[in-house]
């Protein structure tokens, strides 16, 4: 009975923990979310930088030229998104008008097939109130907040990168380096995670912009800039991106054709992402299961918003590290894996398919 209820008594104590970190999380997200970018940009950028002071420059002036390049090319890419979506906005009325005229359209043919009289539909400009403006505002600031703090961190976490090794020296002892070979493993699956999916979002943007310019979208760049950067997001990001895009290609279009194609390769283009570019590229450093990358998505995004969801995968990696090491935990630390058996009541056709090919081979 008493190792029961001191059963009971470490769960609820795991459970406060866990409820009470979460709520720091959430409270603290404006300070915590910066810290935790710069972390993980010091990681990905830690290579160019001490590839500039292996050329015998001092580490400040290294630092401060990758973050240069770096701050280049995203102000180039901020400058050619901003005037693409300027040119969009001045664009509204008339997508507004289009969107009303060809979805009541809609709505009134599939009244008539069902014998239901149409309903016209709300224009665009409905959706605009000073509220949803006001809350636009509020989170375009504090994303000008955290781009203008993230480099201050991602500089100083270069700068003091002895000197936090030399601090988690002096906390492991110098017998026992198990912390720096966690942070080593740790920087590895951040650096592998965010680079990869760097390059990949580049590919994905190249090729989604390849399709729409040459089915004559007005503002590709941006559109398949959003379908690339959403992607981030898995499963559901790709889905918004999509629909919006589809929205657009059937609101500036005089044929149902373009729409469907438009998603057809998209689709296409996800299958390739997900199937080939992405395993090749990124490989499998993030061990993580679909089911706790969903979790993680959903719990990033209530915590920390659009940078919970992106953030939070790689953290489920290093979570998952932080449990193999600890042989208490190693259990959850499998429960978070993506290596576990199927055991399946029958032979599924296509393993006799593979089965079949390969004794064919032999014989």
């Amino acid at each position: 009975m008493a190792a029961s209820l001191a059963r009971i008594q470490k769960t609820a104590y795991i459970l406060i923990i866990i409820v009470i970190v979460f709520w720091i999380m959430k409270v603290g997200s404006f300070i915590i979310v910066p810290i935790v970018w710069g972390i993980f940009f010091a990681f990905s950028l830690y290579p160019i930088s001490n590839w500039f002071e292996k050329k015998r420059l001092p580490r400040g002036l290294a630092i401060a030229l990758t973050l240069i390049l770096l701050s280049a090319i995203a102000l180039f890419v901020f400058y050619t998104l901003i005037n693409q979506v300027l040119s969009l906005i001045l664009d509204i009325p008339q997508i507004s008008e289009s969107f009303h005229k060809k979805i009541s359209a809609y709505f009134i043919d599939l009244g008539g097939m069902v014998g239901l009289d149409g309903t016209a539909m709300p224009e665009i400009s409905s959706f605009i109130t000073p509220e949803n403006l006001n809350a636009t505002l509020l989170g375009a600031g504090k994303s000008l907040t955290l781009a203008g703090i993230v480099p201050l961190f991602i500089f100083l976490m270069l700068y003091y990168t002895d000197f936090f090794r030399e601090f988690l020296n002096k906390i492991s002892g110098d017998d026992n380096n198990s912390i720096l070979v966690w942070i080593d493993d740790s920087g590895k699956v951040i650096q592998s995670y965010l680079v990869g999916m760097t390059i990949v979002t580049g590919i994905v943007s190249v090729m989604s912009g390849v399709f729409f310019y040459f089915i004559g979208i007005k503002y590709y760049v941006l559109f398949a800039v959003l379908i690339a950067v959403m992607n981030l997001i898995p499963y559901v990001g790709v889905i918004i991106s999509s629909f919006l895009v589809v929205v657009y290609v059937l609101l500036t279009t005089d044929s149902l054709f373009y729409p469907f194609f438009t998603m057809f390769i998209l689709w296409i283009i996800q299958l390739t992402e997900n199937n080939l570019i992405t395993p090749l590229i990124v490989g499998s450093k993030v061990n993580v299961n679909t089911m706790v990358v969903i979790l993680a998505i959903l719990i990033g995004g209530s915590l920390w918003g659009v940078s919970g969801m992106i953030l939070f995968i790689p953290l489920m990696g290093v979570l998952k590290i932080t449990f193999d090491r600890i042989p208490s935990l190693a259990p959850y630390g499998y429960l978070l894996g993506d290596k576990f058996p199927v055991n399946e009541k029958n032979e599924n056709f296509w393993k006799i398919f593979l089965r079949k090919i390969k004794s064919k081979k032999e014989a």
